[in-house]
């Protein structure tokens, strides 16, 4: 049996992040994790490879539709669809080496295989993996569960890998289909619908809900939801899929619209279903350990990241909260610095949200809607791209940047932005409300010209009705 001061079951964002900062802080550390690189989800099968795809996609529509007007003509230009795959996968392996190498330098040992618990001996957790090489007993007086998500599949259109596929069969298409429906409109299939579509996919997204992304400031989203219908992208909204079958070497897939109740079938090549993730706890034996899951697959935690046994903590998709990569992160090393006395915490109210489709869609902060709900008095500045000098150069000029603020104090209670690199652009906006910064701070803060960040602060100066540019 061998022993360690900390055992983190899982290596994506939360769990690798995690390994790294103990090892800092002087701990002996293992990591487990089942796949034959490290990363996760995020690096191996999620955010990365989609990154890489949407830029290669993105490359090419601006070929396609834009070099033109500023003046570069090409001539047969296509896609070489192969290579596009390969520059992801050889992303992918650049940064998952990277990993290993970090975890080389800070002597941490990297475990691969499934881990299970198997039992507690005095304040020593016990965790068997099972891998290529065999097994291997671990103990140590902590344990973090960090063991991300998994695609849900739906009873009625289950995943067979070829026609009816999940987020990590799309990354790896061998042709560009002709017709692709995408089932649920939220971020994984808006952003890899966009890729298809930008490749010369027909892509038909079909939503549940009765609007496009429900979870965002709706007048951002109603600005996006307009130009991705330019973009090409069809929708199906408060609209259920019923099921699929096979027609010759197409599918189709039947439809209800839930408030005529009138059914359609659809023809297409694939199914991409996108309807969210689920925590992946199976196989960890937590009840060798007295814990269990709750009926979303999520282990309870308190305030300082620990379960109700002393010494297991879980963070990240396994726990409560959004699933993202960088709240992981967050909670990974906040719980570590917690297991070694120092102060970690994470401030939920200033994580960032990123959709990142052509343009992307960031948010930071409450909505409008639910400021409302809340009943919070507010005061709102939008400023839009079509008024912004470096947006204008760029040809970019879609999109806003909406920024809410106390009506009595100012302070930034949110910030959303639709727009060429909202991505970036948004990390202002999160250390704004982190350090309790007012609408006036971000208005007062010199911004360069001529760059995007100006949007930012005309929207903080439109809270207190005084843009310049409009």
């Amino acid at each position: 049996m061998e022993q360690f001061d900390l055992i983190v079951i899982g290596a994506g964002p939360a769990g690798y992040v995690a390994a790294i900062r103990a090892a800092q802080l002087g701990m002996k550390v293992v990591c487990i994790d089942k796949r034959p690189t490290l990363g996760g989800t995020c690096l191996n099968v999620g955010c990365i490879p989609s990154k890489a795809l949407l830029e290669s996609s993105e490359h090419f529509a601006t070929a396609q539709h834009k070099f033109q007007k500023h003046g570069i003509e090409v001539s047969g230009l296509k896609i070489n669809l192969e290579q596009m795959i390969s520059r992801k996968n050889a992303v992918v392996k650049q940064l998952t080496t990277g990993i290993a190498g970090l975890f080389k330098k800070n002597k941490i040992d990297w475990a691969q295989g499934y881990g299970k618990f198997t039992g507690i001996e005095g304040d020593q957790k016990i965790v068997e993996v099972e891998g290529v090489t065999g097994k291997r007993t671990l103990k140590a007086p902590k344990v973090l569960i960090a063991t991300g998500s998994e695609p849900v599949e739906l009873p009625t259109l289950k995943f067979d890998g070829k026609k009816i596929i999940s987020n990590v069969e799309a990354l790896n298409l061998n042709q560009v289909p002709d017709h692709l429906v995408v089932v649920g409109g939220g971020v994984i299939g808006l952003e890899l619908g966009s890729v298809w579509k930008r490749l010369g996919s027909k892509v038909t997204v079909v939503e549940f809900a009765d609007k496009l992304l429900p979870m965002i400031d709706q007048q951002v989203a109603v600005e996006a939801k307009k130009s991705f219908i330019k973009q090409g992208l069809e929708f199906k909204l408060n609209t259920q899929a019923l099921g699929a079958k096979a027609a010759g070497n197409k599918m189709l897939i039947e439809v209800i619209d839930r408030a005529s109740q009138a059914k359609e079938n659809i023809e297409c090549d694939i199914i991409l279903v996108a309807t969210g993730r689920r925590p992946f706890t199976d196989g960890l034996a937590l009840d060798k350990v007295g814990l269990k899951a709750d009926d979303k697959g999520r282990i309870d935690i308190n305030d300082h990241f620990e379960t109700s046994v002393k010494g297991v903590y879980a963070v990240g998709d396994v726990v409560r909260g959004i699933m993202l990569a960088h709240k992981a992160e967050e909670e990974g090393i906040a719980a570590i610095e917690i297991m070694a006395g120092l102060a970690g915490h994470v401030n939920y109210n200033a994580i960032p949200n990123v959709i990142y489709t052509w343009p992307e869609l960031a948010a930071v902060g409450s909505t409008e809607e639910e400021l409302k709900a809340k009943g919070i008095e507010y005061k709102s500045g939008t400023f839009p791209f079509l008024a912004n000098g470096r947006a204008i150069t760029m040809d970019e000029s879609e999109g806003l940047v909406k920024v809410l603020a106390d009506a009595k104090t100012d302070r930034v209670l949110g910030v959303h932005i639709f727009g060429p690199r909202a991505s970036d652009m948004i990390a202002e906006a999160a250390t704004a409300m982190e350090y309790g910064g007012s609408a006036e701070d971000i208005a007062r803060t010199c911004h360069a010209h001529p760059t995007l960040s100006e949007t930012m602060k005309e929207a903080a100066l439109a809270v207190g009705g005084r843009k310049i540019h409009m």
